[in-house]
């Protein structure tokens, strides 16, 4: 049997940017598929603060986002948390 282990190590500010870049994604999928999510609906629905979805989104964010914020996030947009982790830049 043969294990593979990949040594992935990040910074926050990268680990940000795919966070921040998923979010958005899936709110515009949440948009075509299921309704109207901007923003400020987002930010309403899981209780933050529209400056922290926004400066997500444009990767403008140095504090990250809490996980339960994020748990949050992905009831609201209906998307497994999981997938905001997932970084396809490379695919």
């Amino acid at each position: 049997m043969v294990f593979l282990y990949y040594n992935v190590y990040m910074d926050n500010t990268e680990l940000n940017q795919i966070i921040g870049k998923n979010v958005k994604k899936y709110r515009l999928l949440y948009n075509i598929n299921i309704g109207k999510m901007t923003q400020e609906n987002l930010a309403e629905a899981v209780n933050c603060s529209v400056s922290l979805i926004s400066s997500l989104e444009s990767n403008n964010i140095n504090k990250g986002v809490s996980l339960l914020t994020l748990f949050n996030i992905s009831v609201v947009l209906k998307t497994p948390i999981n997938k905001f982790f997932e970084d396809n830049t490379n695919s």
